[in-house]
């Protein structure tokens, strides 16, 4: 999540401030014309599949999604004449790495963002506009929205999912049924979360639930969707506003509250950074958590537990859809054979044989069922949520929800720990940032 998540799963904080809005950006995108005639930089024709003659493409991802980006194109390295070259770098150094490249007008061929920070890239021109060639491929609409919508500046299109990491609910079959709950009914609304997860801590010797409360990211992650989920809005539609002082959002918070006031939560949220958050939930010990999706192929295999969409305080369901999402650089000279790597890592070989085959999410809705997916119900709930998720856009988004003294990690704690007078004003520094 923005990603906020890390390597599988892990949140992360991520530098703020790195990307800086650069100087040279006008530079970069004025020198992305192609002037060889082999589609750099511009729009280029709507040609779905690309070209694939044997060029030589430099890639860079951040160190959080290296499996998933080198099964990619070890896969197609084998498959295609084209040849990829993917440098993988650490992910705390990933904004200043870019930055410094297109200041210097020397960006690769491809590089991935983490979801969230792609605003900052589109804004800047490092990106080449792909919206023809996006348009222009036959599973469009099915393409995870929710990234293609941040990827979206003025009305132009300039990135395609790459990696996804969602939000979901774990939870424990076993101590469901040592707790008389049903273990095929998993919470549907906020209200049965709590009751289920009071319900396991009766037990004695485990815990209802458990997050991390020092963590913004962790936050953002696992509590917006359940406003989302009610059918509102965390953000206003410039992402210069918050809205996370409303009823629903208020309510949540009090839902959290009640867990810290009566020990429902495992120990340590209080002070969890997101360092050991996702660590938590595999010892066995805790009902019913928020986690992310790329952890389930890392759980135990003898552990019996079941995901499921997280709820808002009166149904509904929703997701907040991480990841990475990847474009080709303003500065390519090699646009055509660049897209061509993009169009085969959405395809139905790449999303199917590859990424499904691997238990990570499919970028497709339309693929959400496929042969991998279909052993395990929980990957099929999982794919499907794309579809009813989010991916917040800000300009501001680091500074205000990563950063541990940013105004967001204030409100939680203000919200969760103390007694939750101090939303509405907590929530008006959190539009300040936002807007600055």
């Amino acid at each position: 999540m923005g990603s906020t998540v890390g390597p599988r799963g892990q949140l992360r904080r991520f530098v703020t401030g790195a990307v800086a809005l650069l100087a040279a950006a006008s530079l970069v995108t004025a020198c992305g014309s192609g002037e060889d005639g082999s589609g750099g930089g511009g729009g280029g024709p709507a040609d779905a599949k690309g070209v694939d003659d044997g060029a030589k493409l430099t890639m860079w991802t951040r160190a959080a999604t290296r499996p998933q980006s080198e099964a990619l194109v070890k896969a197609y390295n084998a498959s295609h004449k084209n040849k990829v070259e993917l440098t993988v770098v650490p992910t705390d150094d990933y904004q200043a790495k870019v930055g410094a490249a297109a200041g210097s007008r020397d960006l690769p061929d491809l590089f991935a963002s983490d979801v969230v920070f792609v605003p900052n890239y589109t804004s800047s021109g490092l990106f080449a506009d792909l919206t023809e060639r996006v348009d222009a491929l036959p599973f469009a609409k099915d393409l995870a929205q929710s990234h293609i919508k941040a990827g979206t500046y003025e009305g132009k299109k300039y990135v395609v999912p790459h990696t996804l990491d969602l939000s979901v609910l774990f939870y424990n079959k076993e101590l469901y049924r040592r707790a008389k709950l049903d273990p095929e009914k998993p919470p549907t609304t906020l209200g049965e979360w709590d009751s289920q997860a009071r319900a396991v801590d009766a037990l004695g010797g485990v815990d209802g639930t458990f997050f991390g409360g020092n963590c913004g990211g962790c936050g953002v992650f696992t509590w917006w969707p359940s406003i989302w989920a009610a059918g509102e809005d965390v953000l206003n539609k410039e992402g210069t506003e918050a809205r996370l002082a409303s009823g629903t959002a208020k309510k949540v918070y009090d839902t959290y509250r009640g867990w810290v006031k009566d020990d429902i939560v495992a120990p340590g949220a209080r002070d969890e950074t997101g360092v050991t958050w996702t660590g938590v939930f595999p010892k066995g010990k805790v009902g019913v958590m928020p986690m992310p999706s790329t952890t389930l192929g890392l759980m135990p295999k003898d552990l019996d537990l079941g995901v499921a969409p997280i709820p808002g305080p009166d149904g509904g369901r929703s997701t907040f859809v991480g990841g990475d999402a990847i474009g080709i650089s303003a500065t390519s000279k090699s646009t055509d054979q660049a897209w061509n790597f993009l169009a085969w890592t959405l395809g139905d070989e790449a999303q199917v044989d590859v990424v499904a085959a691997h238990k990570d999410v499919v970028a497709r809705t339309d693929l959400a069922s496929n042969k991998y997916s279909k052993a395990d119900p929980r990957l099929v709930t999982i794919n499907e949520l794309v579809a009813d998720g989010r991916t917040p856009y800000a300009m501001k988004f680091g500074q205000t929800f990563n950063d541990p003294n940013g105004p967001w990690l204030t409100l939680m704690r203000d919200a969760v720990f103390g007694d939750g007078s101090s939303v509405d004003k907590d929530n008006e520094a959190v539009s300040a940032s936002l807007a600055d």
